[in-house]
């Protein structure tokens, strides 16, 4: 028999004020005053730097979170990596137009036949102005006009650069690749799109460990815009085009620029930058954060991990092995790598960091911290991430808190997040909502 799925308010109705050690395992977590004070951080960097600010949803797929991202803006620009994920997004996008505010959102692949008709409905449900799509090869051209046409007004274009990264998009050298731009000038005259500007993504900046080389990839993707738009002029219409760049090192870096005591030459090279270019920066997982991103130390005012990580698994412990039963003390959890993830971390070898979170004898800025150094589909091996031989301080039956590599995939594994509020309840164990997850690729076109 089939499962369902409970409505959101059957679930905040059942959960809101329980514990969360009392829900089914393994869980999802968020603290929500960690999201609130990395969104108002980021909100109030870009105010203050006076740059244009695209937020993406893929990484938690919730309006709620993606409300916070936008705060009190004028501007609401989103980016969705599915369509489902725009489906959800529509009744926050409905409210925040309803404002007054200039809201649009960018489907942030390269358009695809199958989802003409479904980007329409949204684009038809949003009015003008309120859908983009990605372009980079002018076989993608038709499928744009035929969107436009189904939708009964232009759609909002940008042209990928691909500025090193090499996941898709255009080296700035062969940006009218096939006469591309000669034929989106055609379609745009046509009524049948809107161009906004060029748009990279680069993840570079995952493989950083410092704030320097953050803000140097940083200026490395503007660099590579300005000159696509440079050796492109001619082909260009006659307005100023957005420069979209970004990923959430990189604009986490920018952050840097606010530090009075910053004065690296990336830092004066990047403001410098900012100043000159009509940049849009763009970023997704910052307000949840996970090890991965952790580990790059784009910020400067970063504190401990445990301080800036908003989500965690719960999981209980299987089995304790204390006695010498191994190399080295280990313990067994119910939760594996559907429940985690398997992407690595290039600060450590281990597959998520276990928080302090009620552990008797481990503090959040130890200098040693339990690790999960194995994992299997549904069962992963905890140890200590040094050579210690002190035992596991666990007990079978333990309910911990596992802080993953990769917030997007492990995010992947669950329906909803249990939020708590560290504001409000200095334990974080204190469920006060519940927040559903968009799942799936595609919506109904009907």
């Amino acid at each position: 028999m089939a499962s369902v799925t409970p409505s959101k308010e059957d679930l905040q109705q059942f959960y809101i004020g329980k514990d969360i050690s009392d829900v089914p395992k393994p869980a999802a977590v968020l603290d929500v005053a960690i999201i609130r004070r990395h969104c108002e951080t980021m909100l109030h960097t870009i105010k203050t730097l006076d740059v244009g600010f695209r937020v993406h949803v893929k990484s938690h797929k919730t309006p709620e979170i993606a409300k916070l991202q936008v705060g009190d803006s004028t501007e609401a620009n989103f980016i969705a990596s599915t369509v489902i994920e725009i489906e959800m997004m529509i009744p926050l996008l409905q409210e925040l137009k309803q404002e007054g505010r200039k809201i649009n959102i960018l489907y942030g692949i390269p358009l695809v036949p199958s989802q003409v008709p479904l980007l329409a409905k949204a684009a038809r449900e949003l009015g003008e102005n309120s859908i983009t799509v990605m372009i980079d090869h002018p076989d993608q051209l038709p499928y744009l006009e035929k969107l436009s046409s189904l939708a009964g007004h232009p759609t909002c274009v940008f042209v990928k650069v691909d500025t090193g990264y090499h996941r898709a998009g255009l080296p700035p050298v062969s940006l009218n690749k096939n006469g591309l731009l000669e034929k989106l000038a055609s379609a745009e005259e046509k009524g049948g799109a809107r161009l906004l500007g060029l748009y990279s993504h680069s993840s570079l900046s995952y493989s950083g460990t410092t704030p320097e080389q953050a803000m140097g990839h940083l200026i490395s993707e503007i660099r590579g815009c300005k000159d696509a738009l440079e050796r492109n002029l001619q082909l260009l219409p006659k307005r100023e085009l957005i420069i979209s760049v970004g990923a959430t090192p990189q604009v986490v870096s920018s952050q840097n620029l606010l530090r009075d005591d910053t004065l690296c030459s990336e830092a004066r090279e990047l403001k410098a930058l900012l100043r000159e270019t009509n940049v849009e920066l763009h970023a997704g997982v910052y307000p949840i954060l996970d090890m991965q991103q952790f580990s790059t130390h784009a910020s400067a005012d970063s504190g401990c991990l445990e301080d800036e990580i908003a989500i965690s698994v719960l999981a209980e412990v299987c089995s304790v092995y204390n006695d010498g039963e191994r190399e080295k003390p280990e313990a067994l959890l119910a939760a594996g790598t559907l429940a985690l993830g398997r992407e690595p971390c290039p600060s450590y070898s281990g597959w998520g960091v276990i928080s302090s979170w009620r552990i008797d004898g481990v503090c959040k800025d130890s200098s040693e911290r339990l690790v999960v150094e194995r994992i299997s589909q549904e069962h992963a091996i905890v140890t200590w991430d040094s050579e210690s031989q002190t035992k596991i301080p666990l007990h079978i039956g333990q309910v911990v808190k596992v802080h993953p590599n990769h917030a997007c995939v492990t995010g992947a594994f669950y329906g909803w997040y249990f939020v708590v509020d560290s504001d409000r309840d200095s334990q974080s164990a204190r469920i006060v909502d519940v927040w559903v997850r968009a799942r799936g690729c595609g919506m109904r076109a009907w």
